[in-house]
């Protein structure tokens, strides 16, 4: 595992910050990057997506999908990355446990549990069901490594402001404008436990994006709100952030992995 501390993490987004998200890849089918021993006792790392809206989960318009394209492009071993409609949040969940139950007998063990390394990002709706997912696997006392939350916006009854204490670091990008707005400012439960890497704001009515492959209707009515969802800047920051706690990846690996 890569670990980099807050601090290096918030220059990293700035460095990372013009990723560009133009090219769709498509979307292929679950990928892991761990060698077999290793992946009998950890499993790979787990990185979960959620779409906002009524977005399909395989709409590669949609950068969350687009990113899930390039890591699995770029870890075609050890990562298991999958985007999930909004609504598919416990379906998400199961995914989860199924890959955390290394020895198959059905029951998490507290080492299995332990062993979890498990990343969330979603987008509006999808931002808040990336805090609910981690707070139902937090009464499963099963840790999460990092949540983003890009325009975050609650469905009823949902808290999309406050972090669950089992999850280690938690970022939040937003925007204010708009009929959907994000989120502006999220909190820790236990600071102790969680660290707010930041709560980034960004505002386009100076410099407006195009967001030309989106739906037209998304463009007019809540345009704002996509041209978050579009923008390469930030979701070039989302992607150096989950491969901030991505595993290495060697030069070998990487060229073995395209060759398949």
């Amino acid at each position: 595992m890569l670990h980099m501390s807050a601090s290096a993490k918030v220059s990293l987004l700035l460095c990372w910050g013009l990723l560009s998200f133009g090219q769709k890849t498509p979307v292929s089918p679950f990928v892991s990057n761990l060698n077999t021993k290793e992946m009998s006792t950890k499993g790979p790392v787990i990185v979960i997506g959620f779409v906002g809206g009524f977005v399909r989960h395989d709409d590669s318009v949609h950068s969350g999908v687009q990113l899930a394209a390039h890591i699995r492009g770029a870890y075609p071993l050890g990562v298991y990355i999958k985007v999930f409609e909004n609504r598919r949040r416990e379906q998400a969940h199961d995914e989860i446990l199924k890959i955390l139950d290394t020895d198959r007998d059905r029951t998490l063990s507290d080492e299995e549990k332990r062993n979890a390394r498990i990343i969330i990002y979603g987008m509006s709706w999808g931002g808040s069901e990336t805090v609910e997912l981690a707070r139902e696997l937090e009464g499963e006392k099963i840790p999460v490594l990092l949540t983003i939350q890009v325009d975050s916006v609650p469905k009823r009854g949902q808290n999309d402001r406050l972090i669950p204490s089992n999850v280690a670091e938690a970022v939040n990008f937003y925007q204010l404008d708009g009929l959907f707005h994000g989120e502006p400012k999220i909190q820790a439960a236990d600071p102790s436990r969680t660290k707010i890497l930041g709560n980034y704001r960004y505002e386009y009515k100076r410099e407006s994006l195009q967001c030309e492959n989106y739906p037209w209707y998304d463009r007019i009515f809540v345009k704002q709100h996509t041209e978050i969802e579009c923008d390469p800047a930030v979701w070039g920051r989302v992607e150096s952030l989950i491969r901030s706690e991505l595993p290495q990846v060697g030069q070998d690996a990487a060229t073995q992995g395209q060759k398949h």
